[in-house]
């Protein structure tokens, strides 16, 4: 069955309904597509918050470069990676974990484990929130002047600020994640990408247009929203768990389902602060071997990553809680249509960005201000790594929804590893290119090993026929026009009519092959609550 036929069987995005249990009526095909035009619905949404996020955090970066010095923007920048690896490790794993067992016991009807499942992973969470809080007042003098000597003693202020709400960070996105195992995106959507985001950005310029102190006022305003979106969060989830549970005459006591949950979780726990160690790690080194001045500007070069990845955290966010139900229900056909769709997608929508950060690397710099131009080969490098990064799809998400998450930790231990020895080794002698050939080095090693294990194991791979034409047409219509445009020394407006005019041809080509790339799914988007036609069967 084809993709229109079976995108008309695909309930609304959002409605609180679960994943079906039983096989649609057109049999694993129809199944497989219904579960793919669901992700491309919410995946489209989710495009939408992730960009405004995006856009709203590189604006913010802007604003904080501007607003302060060089030296103060860096000791800034160290600071709040500490507070972002505190709050990984916080979560202990709990946003995969969350996911995975909200949604399997959805999909197997078994509502009674909802409740006890949340508890299993809120209550640690705080727990360890709250310790590490308390861990990082103490610790702040030896942290400061082991990771920012050269940021005297406001250094100390502002970790103390930024680790205090390690707590609220953490329940927040424990809260967030527990509500896409739900199969609702609004929270996530609303809470983090458009709220938190917003009010972040706004109490961060206004303490730059003040001229507030970077050591006290900036951490304040960049931290104090995550109080807001921590309670909205929890309240959301709380009203998603009695509803599920509105039937249920006995839930499951939590104690009986903490085994489960850690089992599976617990190997995820050290991965996630693996991941986040490879992303925030380099920053502190810098800081503490070349100085916050370094760190300022590999912070500013880095951040058109997070431009770049908006579109796999939101397709991330909508295929996770749909793979983790397939690979429940067994379901082969289904968990390899979203693996190959979303990473088809992913290359569509990402490739291009990419390409065009490689090749406006400078004049995209000269945004954050002075003295940032010296970031421009780190663009380049990390911009031509995350090519082959997204060709390879959501591997770890769909490892960790198959089970495999001990597989996710050992190869996030080796490519922390990797990134940690690199760093120390490349940044004394080459500064901030050092720890992006270092961040490269994790980037290939925790993408490739997984997709290998992904073939090996399930007979997994994301280079379906949709994937292979996102990849041509990328390359052919950016990729090799602007290479051969900045080779030849073009000039920024020759750059700007070439992407133009790439930019064009890769439209046409994508309405082209918009049956190849599964384009087709998003016609759910226009689909309203009460279409006509039959209707998986779900559970509330």
């Amino acid at each position: 069955m084809g993709t229109r036929a079976v995108v008309a069987a695909v309930t609304r995005a959002d409605t609180g309904a679960g994943p079906a249990v039983t096989a649609e009526a057109g049999g694993p095909a129809a199944a497989a597509g219904a579960g793919l035009g669901g992700a491309a619905r919410q995946g489209f949404a989710n495009l939408v918050g992730v960009g405004i996020a995006a856009v709203t955090g590189f604006g913010l970066n802007i604003v904080i470069t501007r607003g302060w010095s060089v030296r103060e923007a860096g000791m800034f920048f160290a600071a709040a990676s500490a507070f972002m690896i505190a709050s990984s490790a916080a979560r202990l794993g709990t946003d995969v974990g969350t996911v995975y067992f909200v949604s399997r016991y959805r999909a197997l009807g078994q509502r009674d484990r909802i409740r006890g499942t949340v508890l299993v992973g809120l209550v640690p969470v705080l727990a360890v929130g709250a310790l590490l809080a308390l861990a990082g007042w103490l610790a702040a003098p030896a942290l400061a002047e082991l990771t920012m000597p050269e940021a005297g003693p406001g250094a100390v202020t502002a970790l103390r600020i930024l680790l205090a709400f390690v707590p609220l960070a953490a329940l927040t996105d424990y809260a967030l994640a527990a509500c896409r195992g739900f199969g609702q995106m609004r929270p996530l959507l609303t809470v983090e990408r458009l709220g938190r985001t917003l009010v972040q950005f706004v109490a961060v310029a206004v303490a730059a247009w003040l001229g507030l102190s970077a050591t006290s006022a900036l951490p304040l305003a960049w931290a104090v929203p995550y109080l807001l979106t921590a309670a909205v969060a929890l309240a959301w989830l709380g009203r998603l768990v009695r509803r599920a549970e509105r039937e249920v005459a006995r839930p499951v006591p939590a104690r009986e389902l903490a085994g489960p949950f850690w089992r599976f979780t617990g190997p995820r726990a050290l991965s996630s602060l693996a991941a986040i160690i490879v992303q925030r790690l380099d920053i502190v080194l810098l800081s503490a071997l070349r100085g916050p001045a370094d760190a300022a500007v590999y912070t500013a070069a880095t951040r058109f990553l997070a431009l770049g990845q908006l579109s796999s955290v939101a397709l991330a966010g909508s295929v996770q809680h749909r793979m983790a139900a397939a690979f429940a229900r067994d379901d082969q056909a289904e968990a390899r249509q979203l693996y190959q769709a979303a990473t088809g997608w992913l290359v569509l929508l990402s490739w291009p960005a990419y390409l065009v950060f490689a090749a406006f690397a400078g004049p995209m710099l000269a945004l954050f201000g002075a003295g940032y131009g010296a970031g421009r080969r780190v663009v380049v490098l990390l911009a031509l790594t995350m090519l082959v990064a997204t060709g390879c799809g959501m591997v770890d998400m769909v490892l960790n929804m198959a089970g495999r998450t001990a597989w996710t930790f050992y190869n996030a231990m080796a490519g922390t590893a990797v990134n940690v020895v690199a760093n120390v080794a490349l940044i004394p002698v080459y500064g901030i290119v050092g720890a992006a050939l270092a961040w490269t080095a994790s980037i290939l090693l925790t993408n490739l090993v997984p997709l290998a294990q992904l073939w090996w194991s399930l007979r997994l791979h994301p280079f379906g026929r949709g994937t292979r034409a996102a990849m041509a047409l990328a390359t052919a219509t950016f990729g090799l026009p602007l290479g051969l445009a900045s080779l030849l020394g073009a000039a920024a407006p020759v750059l700007a009519l070439v992407t133009a005019v790439g930019a064009a041809a890769y439209l046409a080509g994508a309405w082209r092959w918009r049956t190849t790339l599964h384009l087709d799914a998003l016609r759910a988007l226009r689909r309203g609550r009460n279409r006509s036609g039959p209707a998986p069967a779900a559970q509330s």
